[in-house]
């Protein structure tokens, strides 16, 4: 049997902690359990959240494509997850004959239900501890390179131990800036569909106004059904498929709460930088941040341009936009956290009193530079961090560079081969070319590199920036595109028909591509022996901070991997700039249905609700779904300590019923990542009860209630 403790000194150090803080691994649900939190309202068991051997809640907590967290609520492998983490497939699925975006969707029979190509989820099946096993082959005197080559070579080895043959998938990750080690065994299935959406005006209510804010009243979910073959194995999509049968299904609480009630989530948190110090944080919030909100914003306007022009192009960007323009207000709002809330003087506190251990006799040797050292590493990587920030959102943004990459060296080995060898290759070609020019608008793309570019040209220093982007001719690039052979999908298959060696080698998009590619590769060798320092250099002071404070539990970051956090109900300090409408003062720990109908506005893209959605309030038509205490709730808040990839986390009760999805954060605790601050730290919820109602009233699809678990 695996074991599922942490390491004796994190267990041990767990009582000087708020059960509150903290993205917790799963392996110390025991010592959790133990400790206060049956006091604080848990009744489960810890075999009861996590278990091997037995069905337990991990079982019902699944990675949802891979960038947020859905919970399956039914044996029939029906799950809910966020609306703005389903938002790509849906868009994926939808055209402007079947706007799904804009009118929703609700498959009343199974067979209407959409398969979503791409779309996979991921079952935890367990974990384990192998840092004694790593760590006993590592020292601080081995290279960067040698450390690499011994960890890389033990990944493999734990790989093929626990894959049971390509049956499952394993990640082995690190923790505490490389201190630490852990694997995790995964199930992914692949055949997941779409089985119902609230439209946009309902899922995205608010828009970006409220986006980061509270009151919130957004009914941020949608509902997916994963599906096996005959034997409940992972399979493909397949008319033959079945439901698959999770080993545990989440019951639904009709019961509500009240503040203090305890909360936790599960979830696959993505990354937290909790132990960055202040140096780190100085060059994020000045330089590193300030970039990717100017790249951000420049790359919207060029989509809303032509959003607003087009509802098919409306449609084939909605899901980019939404995505760059979630993280464009979160970075700013970081910017603007970090300076408000003094978060660099309390690191810098932080580190005093570190630095005052190190200089002991004993530590000084190891530990007494390391702070100057890391200090010395950010003013060497200061200019590179702010290309990479430019550099990250001209790849993201600018489609053209990377479909000339992407298509350049598979169209180069093609057009190499002879005729049987073109036969043979050109469905993959094919296949290549239809997916990266799916929902592709020629005029949008074009006028998207000459911006990004042109940006980069002028904030990113020449000593740093990529040779080949500075020597463009960036107000040009669009025409060079046009006249590509990767200008859209017709000339690209033209070339395809035609293959000529000569004229693609000469193609100037490809080789501005591949330029600017080889720019990045060339300045990753220029700053890898500083990056091997700097990686070094935290790594030894992470360890350090841990040894200087032993009665400290230092919880891993965020890395992605399935994490416990616990909390309870409870209220946000209220602000002057903010609308309370329909919310009693100092009550503000939920909004109710009426609060959203009093922000409607007539014509307004963020804030017009639905005709329908207006008559059955009106009606008062809420069935079951309303509270104890009469109202119909929306969204609430916990203290719960989140990050970007529990988007769509189920919160739970004591009982491990679900009282809703995690969707958000607020912007007062947007150094949230670097700090976690309970005064104002909270999770933004949207009531299951919320959702019920939307499916059964609105959607008129009640026959999905039926199969799940209702506690009243």
């Amino acid at each position: 049997m695996k074991r599922i403790f942490l390491l004796l000194t994190f267990m041990l150090s767990f009582l000087q902690l708020k059960a509150d803080e903290g993205m917790w691994l799963l392996s110390m649900i025991k010592r959790l359990n133990g400790v206060d939190l049956k006091k604080d309202g848990l009744k489960l068991t810890a075999d009861e959240i996590y278990s091997v051997n037995n069905s337990s809640l991990k079982d019902a907590i699944v990675q949802f494509g891979g960038g947020c967290t859905a919970e399956m609520v039914s044996k029939e492998g029906l799950l809910f997850t966020n609306h703005h983490c389903g938002y790509g497939n849906i868009a994926a699925l939808s055209t402007p004959e079947k706007d799904h975006l804009t009118n929703g969707f609700w498959a009343m029979k199974r067979s209407e239900e959409l398969p979503s190509k791409g779309l996979s989820v991921r079952f935890m099946v367990r974990m384990d501890d192998v840092s004694a096993r790593i760590n006993a082959k590592l020292n601080n005197n081995m290279t960067a390179d040698e450390r690499k080559n011994i960890i890389d070579a033990e990944y493999k080895l734990i790989q093929t131990e626990n894959s049971e043959n390509g049956k499952y998938t394993v990640v082995v990750r690190d923790f505490y800036n490389g201190n630490e080690f852990y694997y995790f065994v995964y199930q992914d299935f692949k055949d997941v569909r779409l089985v119902g959406t609230p439209p946009n005006a309902l899922g995205k209510y608010g828009g970006d106004t409220d986006n980061w804010e509270w009151p919130r009243h957004t009914v941020d979910f949608s509902v997916f059904r994963v599906y096996a073959d005959v034997n409940g194995n992972p399979a493909e999509y397949s008319p033959t498929n079945v439901p698959m049968k999770p080993k545990h299904a989440l019951p639904i609480s009709l019961r509500g709460y009240k503040p203090g009630d305890f909360a936790m989530i599960l979830g696959f948190p993505g990354r937290t930088n909790r132990f960055l110090t202040s140096y780190g944080i100085e060059q994020m919030v000045s330089k590193d941040y300030p970039a990717w909100v100017e790249a951000s914003k420049v790359a919207m306007d060029v989509m809303k341009k032509y959003m607003d022009q087009d509802q098919a192009t409306k449609i084939d960007y909605a899901s980019q936009y939404a995505s760059v323009a979630n993280y464009w207000k979160n970075r700013q709002g970081t910017i603007d956290a970090v300076i408000k809330n003094g978060t660099i003087v309390e690191k810098q506190a932080l580190e005093k009193k570190f630095q005052t251990w190190a200089l002991l006799p004993e530590n000084e040797q190891i530990y007494g530079g390391i702070l100057k050292d890391i200090q010395l590493n950010y003013s060497q990587i200061s200019d590179r961090n702010v290309e990479r920030n430019y550099s990250s959102q001209l790849q993201r943004n600018a489609k053209y560079i990377t479909i000339a990459y992407q298509l350049g060296s598979l169209l180069n080995t093609y057009a190499d081969q002879d005729e049987a060898g073109k036969v043979a290759m050109k469905t993959k070609v094919t296949d290549a070319i239809n997916r990266v020019y799916d929902k592709f608008n020629v005029r949008l793309e074009g006028e998207m590199l000459n911006s990004m570019v042109n940006l980069y040209q002028q904030r990113v220093n020449k000593e740093v920036a990529s040779p080949t982007l500075l020597s463009a001719d960036a107000k040009n690039l669009s025409t060079l595109a046009y006249a590509s052979i990767f200008a859209n999908k017709e000339a690209v298959m033209s070339f395809v028909n035609n293959p000529d060696r000569l004229k693609i080698d000469a193609d100037p998009l490809l080789k501005l591509a591949n330029g600017f590619v080889a720019d990045q590769r060339l300045n990753g060798e220029k700053f890898s022996k500083i990056d091997d320092a700097f990686a070094k250099n935290n790594r030894l002071f992470l360890d350090g901070l841990r040894k200087s404070q032993p009665n400290t539990a230092f919880y891993p970051d965020a890395n992605s991997t399935m994490r416990l956090t616990t909390g309870k109900v409870t209220t946000l300090p209220e602000r002057a700039d903010r609308n309370y409408a329909g919310i009693k003062e100092k009550n503000n720990y939920y909004t109710d249905i009426y609060g959203m109908v009093a922000k409607h506005k007539k014509g307004d893209e963020e804030f017009e609700l639905p005709q329908r959605f207006l008559d059955l309030v009106k009606n008062k038509d809420f069935g079951q779904y309303t509270d104890k205490k009469g109202f119909m709730p929306v969204n609430f808040l916990s203290d719960n300590d989140i990050t970007g990839g529990n988007s769509g986390s189920p919160i739970l009760d004591g009982d491990g019923n679900l009282l809703g999805l995690a969707f958000d954060g607020n912007s007062e605790a947007l150094s949230g990542d670097i700090i976690f601050d309970p005064k104002v730290q909270r999770t933004i919820n949207v009531d299951v009860r919320m959702v019920l109602w939307t499916i059964e009233k609105y959607g008129k699809a009640g026959h999905l209630i039926s199969e799940m678990t209702l506690v009243k």
